[in-house]
């Protein structure tokens, strides 16, 4: 067959193969999403954004339906990180359910953690019975740790619209943090240090003075970050007046955190309903005037100085209240282990292995039960909640009396702040939906779970 018969051959398969467009969706309903879109021709278009990290941490799918670069339609596939953690931990103790939680939102652990041990001291009734040097060094963790994921997701909406410098900021604050984070806790990341009761151990020797040493240059990163961003052009017309959300539709669709407090409204569970006594903390709540994604970048720039506020706080109490206990008194509760945290992680103190295996039988025998069966909680069921960088974090516990939760389910805000990415991305430009998502931060970890 000569050339001239092979390009007429290829052209007519061409023509054949581009009379009949083909579209591919299954699950839900985009089956009818599918066959509308046939019926429309070339006027409409649907594209896979994903399954891949478009501005977020974890991997997400979105489905999209374009007329032009204009976004008509924008719909959210989840479910690529679940890993079961809410059933797991009805199979585990209720101290080893930190273990779970903490691997949720994994830039923002500590939190998990928190949450859920206030939830299991409130079905123990030993709330009031915490030690407030215990409560001081989760909220000392809580703002480093909000810190963290407020820069670090600024850090990656820059990445995602061509600013790598705003990542490699980002990274080097939250290093900072985590060398903090692993040196109170052993572990950088998923640290499991709170337990119902308390903390694992106190801030080690020399701990305090480690921290004022790097919160200066933590700040002066978060300074840079801001003076890169706020007032640069390019910045200001990515984000001024995109991804806007109006108050009443964000409260509709149950979306807390930056989002509607960038909004106008105030409302940050530390102030409203305390916890850990953040009451007698000095702090302000900042708020902007109109949702877009401009403003909530704004509101988490303000976190991050009112959290650092809030940190030199703590570190004043806890130098005042050195040597106090950090568990609470209950033997029957109180973890028995005495932890020698160092840059391995976490492991036994010497003596405390010495004391139970050669001194006291009784001690040996107590720490064998509560770790491996653990202790009772009565049956009951309790909420709780606390303010996460993302927003309101709820966990729902239920105990049937036994040594493990009947339930345990978590109310992420990752996951109901991202169903209100449709009500950002609809009517605007498609470079905007990464806008409007980098926006939202979210951490598909806790979305899944």
């Amino acid at each position: 067959m000569g050339n001239k018969e092979i390009f007429a051959t290829k052209a007519a398969d061409d023509a054949q193969a581009t009379s009949y467009p083909s579209f591919e969706a299954v699950g839900g309903d985009w089956a009818s999403l599918a066959k509308e879109a046939a019926e429309l021709g070339e006027e409409h278009v649907i594209i896979n954004l994903g399954p891949v990290h478009p501005a977020t941490h974890g991997v997400l799918r979105l489905q999209l339906e374009l007329d032009g670069e204009n976004v008509k339609e924008v719909r959210a596939s989840t479910g690529f990180l679940h890993t079961g953690i809410e059933k797991n931990m009805e199979y585990r103790t209720w101290t080893q359910g930190v273990a779970f939680c903490t691997r949720m939102d994994y830039v923002a652990p500590i939190f998990q953690e928190v949450a859920y041990c206030l939830a299991v001291e409130k079905l123990l009734g030993i709330t009031e019975q915490i030690p407030a040097r215990a409560s001081a060094i989760r909220v000392l963790l809580m703002e480093l740790g909000r810190i963290s994921s407020h820069i670090l997701g600024i850090g990656s909406l820059g990445n995602e619209l061509g600013a790598t410098t705003m990542l490699t900021l980002g990274f080097r604050c939250r290093e900072d943090i985590l060398r903090i984070m692993e040196d109170i806790t052993g572990l950088r990341m998923n640290n499991e240090f709170i337990r119902p009761g308390g903390v694992l151990d106190d801030i080690p020797e020399g701990g305090i003075e480690y921290i004022r040493e790097l919160l200066p240059k933590i700040r002066n990163t978060i300074s840079e970050m801001e003076s890169l961003t706020m007032a640069n052009p390019i910045f200001k017309m990515r984000h001024e007046d995109v991804a806007v959300a109006p108050l009443s539709a964000l409260m509709a669709l149950s979306t807390t955190g930056a989002s509607v407090r960038a909004a106008g409204v105030p409302w940050d569970l530390r102030k409203t309903q305390p916890y850990c006594g953040y009451e007698k903390y000095q702090f302000d709540v900042p708020v902007e005037a109109k949702s877009d994604a401009y403003n909530r970048v704004k509101v988490r720039y303000a976190e991050c100085y009112q959290s650092l506020r809030i940190v030199y706080q703590v570190l004043d109490q806890l130098e005042q209240t050195a040597g106090e206990p950090f568990m609470v008194n209950d033997k029957k509760i109180a973890w028995p282990a005495c932890l020698s945290i160092s840059s391995d992680g976490q492991g036994q103190s010497p003596a405390h292995v010495q004391k139970i295996m050669t001194e006291s039988m009784e001690s040996l025998i107590h720490h064998f039960k509560l770790v491996t069966e653990g202790f009772r909680v009565p049956a009951g069921q309790v909420y709780q909640m606390v303010e996460h960088p993302k927003g309101l974090l709820g966990v729902h516990l239920v105990s049937d009396g036994g040594t493990r939760p009947f339930r345990a389910h978590f109310r992420d805000p990752s996951f109901n702040n991202i169903q209100s990415l449709n009500l950002l991305s609809e009517g605007g430009l498609l470079a905007d939906t990464i806008v409007a998502l980098g926006s939202l931060d979210p951490v598909m970890g806790g979305v899944d779970r």
